[in-house]
């Protein structure tokens, strides 16, 4: 795969490359963190206590498929900056169902999406994250799990799922085993009304920061606009997405970078081709572009116990534009099992393998001259401890809880990079 850097510079000295850096090359791993807006429970004075670099952001108010205007964005990156900050990543930049559809106003709102690209570099914002998740985009069962030790996080239940889908939705196609669906149906059973209710807004809940959700008769009418689709379709829908939208992302300098399905698994009869190192590569591969890019979402792909993360940033890592660092616990080893979303150092992810595979990229790029040597990376969702369960931050984002798991990553980065020395 010809996965070739942006700006990298063929055979050049050591010395050049110091001087290079010596004049405003990127340096060492950027630490980011997600702001929601003015709405935000977490302000940015807060932020600025944790030690955070740059802002994550995005203009969550306007539809999918309209126009990121140059006024809105200056709105926005005014209110940035008045923290003291820089928005360094905008995620996400969204891709509107008629689009993964090709379907009703899609080719305008591609005509959309370059617009917005070409505003955000008219401001100084190199890096866009979106994904092409089918209808539901992340999934949970529980945004408030209670672990034994008193913190409360995200959760996907699988039996929760599949008696959602069975007994709410009422799906009439369903890809569940006969123990699964009998399973499901005793956890139905055990639900009393207001359970049914919240497990139903919970999954029905959208994309974070998003405005409102979805309805059942929304998800039902998605769900019929989706029949027929398979893995093959969708990809297809989404390589030619690509094709239209990164020649306009690469002229203006611009790196997009594709998040990955979370869970990383089939959901609801919608297929996911984000989901594991051959999805990542089918994609890259055929928008060889260096503007044609990844957000490494290590708490996404870790769902799988199949795939293998630190050899994934190492064999794809030219194409990382964008990091997501958290950690998950699989409760089981099935592909469709149930998980719960750890501490940041406490899960099934070798965070240290992945993190010194990510510092060991960083010194490649800065080898071969890279302005994008530094990979911005975000503590990824978090616990609510201590305070956090006061504030009714939104779900995942919480202001302690994310200030730990920055200290804990920034602690293995300190760690990493003296024993290189």
């Amino acid at each position: 795969m010809g996965l070739g850097g942006e700006g990298t510079i063929s055979g050049a000295s050591v010395g050049v490359v110091e001087r290079l850096l010596a004049v405003g090359m990127e340096g060492a791993v950027k630490q980011s963190w997600r702001w929601f807006g003015p709405r935000d429970q977490v302000s940015l004075a807060e932020i600025r206590q944790a030690g955070a670099d740059g802002i994550v952001t995005a203009l969550h108010h306007i539809e999918a498929g309209q126009v990121w205007t140059s006024e809105e964005i200056r709105r926005r990156t005014s209110e940035v900056e008045s923290g003291g900050f820089k928005w360094i990543v905008a995620e996400s930049l969204p891709v509107s169902e008629d689009i993964k559809l090709q379907t009703g106003e899609w080719r305008t709102h591609i005509e959309n999406y370059k617009a917005s690209l070409a505003n955000l570099a008219d401001a100084n914002i190199h890096i866009i994250c979106y994904n092409f998740m089918p209808v539901l985009d992340w999934t949970r069962t529980d945004l408030s799990h209670e672990l034994p030790n008193g913190a409360r996080c995200m959760r996907f239940d699988n039996l929760d799922f599949a008696a959602f889908d069975l007994f709410i939705l009422k799906r009439s196609t369903c890809d569940y085993s006969q123990e699964t669906r009998e399973r499901a149906e005793h956890r139905f059973a055990a639900m009393d009304d207001q359970a049914r209710k919240g497990l139903t807004e919970t999954i029905l809940c959208g994309l974070p920061g998003a405005v409102g959700g979805y309805t059942l008769d929304d998800l039902d009418h998605y769900l019929a606009a989706y029949a027929g689709f398979d893995e093959q379709r969708l990809r297809d829908n989404l390589i030619a997405f690509l094709e239209m939208v990164v020649p306009c992302a690469q002229a203006h300098g611009l790196r997009l970078c594709c998040h990955p399905d979370d869970p990383p698994r089939p959901l609801l009869g919608l297929p996911r081709i984000m989901s594991t190192e051959s999805h990542l590569r089918d994609v890259l591969e055929a928008v060889d572009r260096p503007a044609n890019g990844l957000t490494f979402c290590t708490g996404s792909l870790a769902a799988r116990g199949d795939n293998d993360l630190p050899g994934m940033i190492e064999r794809l890592g030219e194409r990382i534009h964008f990091l997501h660092l958290r950690d998950v616990v699989r409760e089981s080893d099935r592909i469709d099992g149930s998980f719960h979303e750890s501490a940041h150092l406490d899960g099934d992810t070798d965070m240290v393998a992945c993190i010194h595979a990510i510092l060991m990229e960083e010194a490649r790029r800065r080898r071969a001259g890279r302005r994008d040597a530094s990979i911005p990376f975000r503590p990824d969702h978090g616990h609510d401890i201590l305070d956090d369960v006061n504030r009714s931050a939104q779900p995942g984002y919480p202001a302690i809880g994310r200030l730990k798991g920055l200290a804990e990553l920034r602690g293995v980065i300190a760690g990493l990079e003296f024993g290189g020395r």
